[in-house]
């Protein structure tokens, strides 16, 4: 059988471009866009079906009770002044924000690396379908994520699940200039036998 190239798809992987979710305002994704763009994220690779993943989705009520609440952790933790911003201001900037879950599944078929990095390929696909949507987006994780004491209230983490990624969504204001990017030759090893 004949490969089709899609020549769309390729270029749009190709200058993909994420942007800091600090750079992004309202308006963002109403529901059923959103809904659209959760189906495309969830199309991942998933050994076993297991679905080691789940989503919250933070509208802006719920992003203005957790910067109150990151404010009061941070002042509580005694955190330095530039962490504990970075932090709150995930949630005070951002016009949308869906938590990626990771909920690893207990069986001996596939290994728990596979469902994480089924995890993290949930927040790249998100990313990727918003900005195929035309929105701007950017996938952050940092103490918010990662402080267990902060986070499990937060997102109503169960014992064993954890925030594989903070993905925001909203109207761009500007796109910085691109980065380096890898060096495929010096990454890359070809192997033919």
């Amino acid at each position: 059988m004949d490969h089709i190239r899609n020549d769309s798809a390729l270029t749009f992987l190709l200058t993909r471009r994420s942007h800091p979710p600090k750079t992004l305002t309202t308006p963002a994704p109403g529901r059923d866009e959103l809904r659209e763009l959760l189906t495309a994220a969830t199309r991942v690779p998933d050994h076993g079906k297991l679905e080691p993943w789940r989503l919250v989705v933070l509208e802006r009520g719920a992003l203005d009770r957790l910067a109150g609440e990151a404010q009061a952790y941070a002042r509580a933790q005694a955190l330095p002044e530039d962490v504990a911003r970075k932090g709150i201001g995930q949630f005070a900037q951002s016009p949308l924000c869906v938590a990626v879950i990771a909920v690893p599944r207990s069986t001996e078929k596939v290994p728990l690396v596979e469902q994480e990095l089924s995890a993290g390929a949930v927040c790249l696909s998100l990313v990727n379908a918003a900005l195929a949507a035309g929105w701007g987006t950017g996938w952050l994780s940092g103490w918010v994520a990662h402080d267990r004491a902060f986070a499990a209230p937060a997102f109503g983490l169960a014992p064993g699940e954890w925030v594989a990624g903070l993905v925001h969504i909203g109207t761009k204001t500007l796109t910085p200039p691109d980065r380096p990017r890898p060096d495929i030759d010096t990454i890359t090893t070809w192997l033919d036998r």
